[in-house]
């Protein structure tokens, strides 16, 4: 991102926290008259920098009490086997992020089902049939300190 001021920043912050705040209320925190806040919040809109608002559901509140992190490593290296593999991940509804990453594996994802068994089944039945897929490695959360996302 490019660099920012600190009346961006602050409009950032807030929005991070309460995408719903009111126009009014973002002005008053961050010391802008109102429109001077609305304009700065469309240029940040109309330079990507803001790239939409969304609802952050807790994963519990949904039935989906079990976070697991999974590493996956890819049999082979041709991109149409990491394509084949984002568009299944597109379809598995378990997964809520896949992140291409660097490193000894070519995949992070972030799996949310309602139990072990959950997970078991979308191991065995959407991991395991894959045929690209070379290696699982599978992190169950126990808790997290931090979640800006929660």
């Amino acid at each position: 991102m490019k660099e920012t001021d600190k009346l961006n920043a602050s409009i950032l912050q807030n929005l991070q926290k309460d995408g719903r705040m009111s126009n009014i209320d973002l002005a008053t925190k961050v010391g802008l008259s109102p429109s001077a806040c609305l304009r700065r919040v469309q240029d940040l809109e109309r330079r990507g920098v803001l790239k939409g608002y969304r609802a952050i559901i807790d994963p519990k509140a949904i039935g989906r009490d079990v976070v697991v992190f999974v590493m996956v490593g890819l049999s082979g290296h041709l991109r149409k086997d990491a394509l084949a593999f984002e568009t299944a991940m597109d379809c598995a509804p378990e997964v809520s992020e896949c992140h291409n990453i660097t490193g000894s594996v070519e995949y992070l994802l972030r799996v949310e089902v309602a139990d072990l068994s959950a997970y078991k089944a979308f191991h065995a039945d959407r991991l395991g049939t894959l045929s690209m897929v070379g290696s699982i490695t599978s992190h169950i959360v126990l808790g997290a300190s931090k979640d800006r996302l929660g």
